[in-house]
């Protein structure tokens, strides 16, 4: 089969069962395409082909029947590299973890091979997953940021290294990236999976994702790590509630453009689209999802920062400074308003399933020293609503733009159906 990487993960599920190809092929091709664009995008912390192959070719050796049953049989997975694995090294991108070695896989990587993913290797993140980038480049143009703090996951999907990869979301790490290089990305319901072994930053907020190229193939790894059938998607059109939420003036014009003309072509296709106006108190939640974020970051990095400090950078010494000076009173009043927001969550839906709103300001900015700005992902973080983004177009410096759909709580199945409806007009 010709150009076997650029398959969707389900293609190639469909590929393998049916024996039109490998799992030895497919891996190899995945590796091929990484030596040729590794250099350029730099999405990789590390992977052994050697290793790599040697995980195919016992999978190709499997006879028919339940050992070749998995959902992901076969199928080449990217490893944000914040998530342990036991057989390769964990550094959450940080130096004091350089060559760190963790006794076992965390839970998810450990389901995976369960469902017989073949863990291709560990993408690059972000130190800590906070703001201070890593080596990986946008694969659409060198110059500009893929964003963070999952950027080699999201890198390697969208430049068809890997067909799925793990991220992790705790302010925008999921979607932001994800919208950067026109990839879909998946960031759960809070709680949906298990985080352990995976390095905690805000315990509150922090939260599981996915990157993949189709909202099938994301349904495809959730089913698969919830250990359920894949079941096919709801049908029905989605009721669409138009979100500009309160920082609508600091997204670009790119992206009110592109986000009214999906608005436009969705209501021509069917749906219901009405204009979602968030109470007044919303416009406090950013504000809050920072404050949470930094006292849980001072717990989480207590160790780091007595024993290893030097080695820290200045944006996380200066979030961990800034997590000392909030006092009990102002927590306690972010986590209150946090908990009243999510009262209102019925009257929110009432009228609608999803709701669609910025993935990002615009397009990647044209830097490698930052990773872009997290504002309209935080809200929805703190609030634990799942999200997807979806490729919707490019703006002017022709680097994709994304198209956020945000669900109710634990509303994750109805979400990504009304994705896939979405994706269809898109396209």
């Amino acid at each position: 089969m010709k150009d076997i990487h650029r398959l969707s993960a389900s293609e190639m599920a469909a590929a393998i069962a049916a024996r039109r190809v490998s799992v030895e092929d497919i891996v190899a091709a995945c590796l091929d395409h990484i030596a040729g664009r590794e250099g350029a995008v730099g999405a990789w912390e590390f992977f052994d082909r050697h290793a790599a192959l040697g995980q195919a070719r016992a999978h190709d050796r499997l006879p028919d029947g339940p050992a070749r049953a998995g959902l992901l049989f076969g199928i080449p997975v990217g490893i944000k590299d914040i998530i342990d694995t036991a057989d390769m090294p964990t550094g959450y991108g940080s130096a004091i973890y350089r060559g760190h070695r963790p006794a076992h896989d965390a839970a998810c990587v450990a389901r995976l091979r369960a469902v017989g993913a073949i863990i291709l290797g560990k993408t690059v993140s972000t130190e800590f997953a906070y703001f201070t980038p890593g080596k990986t480049k946008n694969p659409h143009n060198p110059h500009y940021t893929p964003g963070g703090s999952s950027s080699g996951s999201a890198a390697a999907v969208a430049d068809f290294m890997v067909p799925l990869a793990l991220g992790t979301q705790t302010a925008g790490s999921v979607i932001r990236p994800a919208a950067f290089c026109g990839a879909v990305g998946y960031k759960a319901s809070f709680g949906a999976f298990d985080m352990a072994g995976i390095k905690p930053f805000a315990p509150s907020l922090d939260t599981l994702g996915f990157f993949a190229r189709t909202v099938a193939d994301a349904m495809l790894i959730r089913a698969a790590m919830l250990g359920r059938p894949l079941a096919s998607a709801r049908s029905g059109v989605p009721r669409i509630g138009f979100c500009r939420t309160p920082i609508w003036a600091e997204a670009e014009p790119a992206t009110h453009d592109m986000l009214g003309a999906l608005r436009e072509r969705l209501g021509a296709a069917g749906a219901a689209v009405t204009d979602i106006d968030l109470p007044a108190s919303w416009s406090e939640l950013n504000a809050a999802q920072q404050a949470i974020m930094a006292v849980e970051a001072v717990g989480s990095f207590s160790v780091e920062r007595r024993e290893h400090g030097e080695k820290l950078s200045q944006a996380l010494r200066d979030l961990l400074a800034i997590g000392n000076t909030i006092q009990p009173a102002a927590e306690q009043a972010a986590r209150a308003l946090a908990a009243q927001c999510r009262e209102k969550m019925a009257a929110l839906f009432a009228n609608c399933d999803v709701l669609l709103t910025p993935s990002a300001k615009g397009e990647a900015p044209a830097t490698l020293e930052a990773t872009g700005d997290p504002a309209f992902n935080r809200m929805w973080t703190l609030l634990g609503l799942p999200c997807v983004t979806l490729p919707a177009g490019r703006g002017a410096l022709g680097l994709p733009l994304g198209a956020q759909l945000v669900g109710r709580l634990s509303g994750d199945d109805d979400l990504l159906a009304a994705a896939a409806w979405v994706e269809k007009r898109i396209s």
